[in-house]
């Protein structure tokens, strides 16, 4: 059944393929991507149907979504990894601690672009930080990893939770440890978690943006200061 349902996963997007978002693909990434060329609201739709057929089989716990996932994860496509990390964020409810393990594989071994990245760890990953906590920990190690894709996971991992208010303190940590980082992707993404942070906490991320404005690139900068009122934004430009 496992076989079968990645299969018809497959032969589906397959079928879905659009040359138009095929070709627009090569416009939003720097690296090459393997990409079938599925409009993201087919995929989306293609995601929620199998998932109400797995789960009207009794075959949606957690375990075996994982090992979907895991099946999916292995073509490489940029869609097929959207299935199996949205398929995951959907039993967020039985997540238990030994699953960061399993995020933390599947950021090493399967994500080679920041569509992947963010789709795992906007959802997925930063649902369970804010079940498990004290695994804010381990994002600080991402932090300092030579991959550069865990770099950004460690900040697009917190983009949720940012937005919500929760673990500033722990925003502010990882932002000083990818502070001057070389990677253009990952400037944006520190940049993206401040910004979203910026909105239950202005004046927090201003101070924070004023201190460090001399060593942060300007790309974070540009991004972390996206919401701050004109007056503050134009403060945060001066040279």
């Amino acid at each position: 059944m496992q076989t079968d349902i990645v299969s018809r996963v497959r032969k589906e997007l397959i079928e879905n393929v659009d040359e138009k978002t095929k070709n627009s693909y090569s416009r939003f990434f720097k690296e090459e991507v393997k990409c079938h060329g599925v409009r993201a609201a087919a995929v989306r739709k293609i995601t929620k149907d199998y998932f109400k057929e797995l789960k009207s089989a009794g075959m949606a716990d957690k375990e075996n979504i994982f090992a979907l996932g895991e099946a999916l994860l292995q073509s490489d496509y940029c869609e097929e990894a959207f299935v199996a990390f949205e398929w995951a964020y959907m039993v967020r409810a039985e997540y238990t601690e030994a699953d960061f393990f399993v995020f933390e594989r599947w950021v090493e071994n399967y994500v080679n672009n920041w569509a992947k990245c963010d789709t795992l760890c906007n959802h997925a990953v930063g649902s369970f930080i804010e079940k498990f906590p004290s695994y804010i920990e381990n994002l600080t190690l991402w932090a300092q990893s030579d991959n550069r894709w865990l770099r950004r996971a460690s900040a697009v991992t917190l983009i949720l939770p940012a937005r919500k208010g929760l673990f500033l303190p722990e925003i502010f940590e990882i932002a000083d440890l990818l502070l001057t980082d070389k990677d253009d992707l990952v400037r944006k993404g520190y940049g993206w978690m401040l910004k979203e942070a910026s909105k239950p906490h202005l004046q927090e991320v201003f101070a924070y943006v004023m201190k460090n404005k001399k060593e942060m690139p300007r790309t974070s900068l540009r991004y972390a200061i996206e919401k701050f009122p004109p007056d503050l934004r134009a403060k945060a430009m001066e040279k």
